[in-house]
């Protein structure tokens, strides 16, 4: 079993800094396919007002995912002192006062707020729905991250969350295809059951797993392999259904899409995996110039017109 580390130390106010994962802001590039196929689909006007508006919109998810990020470190906690590398977390090893960690919490998601009312309702009622995500999925007796699948699946839906985000910068009053949605959504569920498949096999003891997070305590290897292949079918099922009713040109990208989440479970597979840590993916020199590299195609394809795909998608073989 880990050795528990006992806070004992006075914290400082960079420790308190720390619960806000501000290098994990770095998630939030999961808006800009919101606002890529939302700017495609309707080519607003670029303009100082737009930018101002992005970066604002921006801010404040970044702002909102620190409020999450505050709640998840202070009530984990208790549980992160058995993780072999959480238990060093300020919010483990060190005295945190909770009157301070409940104003950094209202702090971050006050200001989110204000910032995405500035960008309009939509987008604010979009940003208080992960704020609650966040909340649904911490705070007991809801916590749903205590939960087998639950876990995975409303921890994920933050990224169509995003995505909706991104898509309500550019255009607050159109809903975006719903099979992109759920395509995304699926998609970071395959992303989050392989952080689980990777955390599981890292810590290696199924007892103290089960102490770190109470799901391992249900889950294998296997249980957590089974679902990620749901997930990822799931995910190129809804992709397929919207490349061919939305943009056939993007049925190109699927090889180089399906190679990515082949890709990126072999990265899971991998001792002391990064899948971890997903903030730190950038590390990855080669599989972040694949990302670039689908993402450039991603963009042509959906502004060129391939015409053979559109005739072959007319005709009749019956």
């Amino acid at each position: 079993m880990a050795e528990v580390i006992i806070s004992t130390n006075n914290a400082k106010i960079k420790d308190y800094l720390s619960l806000a994962r501000i290098d994990h802001w770095f998630k939030n590039i999961f808006m800009l396919p919101g606002v890529l196929f939302a700017f495609i689909y309707f080519n607003p006007p670029v303009n100082a007002e737009l930018i101002t508006n992005i970066f604002i919109g921006i801010l404040s998810t970044c702002f909102i995912a620190s409020a999450n990020y505050v709640l998840n470190e202070w009530i984990d906690a208790e549980f992160d002192k058995f993780h072999p590398v959480k238990k060093y977390r300020s919010s483990v090893a060190k005295d945190l006062k909770k009157h301070i960690v409940i104003f950094e919490y209202l702090l971050f998601a006050i200001a989110g707020l204000l910032l995405a009312y500035y960008i309009s309702l939509p987008f604010f009622l979009v940003e208080l729905l992960l704020l609650l995500m966040g909340f649904f999925y911490n705070v007991k007796p809801f916590r749903t991250k205590d939960l087998p699948y639950l876990d995975v699946i409303s921890e994920s839906v933050n990224n169509p969350i995003r995505f909706l985000l991104g898509w309500f910068i550019i255009v607050p009053l159109a809903f975006p295809p719903a099979s992109i949605l759920v395509a995304y959504w699926m998609a970071g569920a395959f992303l989050m059951a392989t952080k689980r498949f990777a955390e599981y096999n890292f810590i290696e003891d199924k007892k103290t797993a089960g102490l770190y997070r109470k799901s391992f305590i249900y889950y294998n290897s296997e249980k957590l392999l089974i679902s990620l292949f749901f997930y990822a079918l799931t995910a190129t099922f809804f992709l397929g259904i919207f490349l061919i009713k939305h943009r056939i040109e993007l049925i190109i990208s699927f090889p180089f899409i399906a190679l990515l989440f082949t890709w990126y479970l072999k990265i899971g597979f991998s001792k002391d995996s990064i899948a971890q840590k997903p903030e730190k993916l950038y590390k990855r020199k080669k599989f972040m110039l694949y990302i670039i590299f689908l993402s450039i195609l991603f963009s042509i394809l959906l502004v060129v017109e391939i015409e053979p795909l559109h005739w072959f998608l007319k005709q009749n073989f019956n």
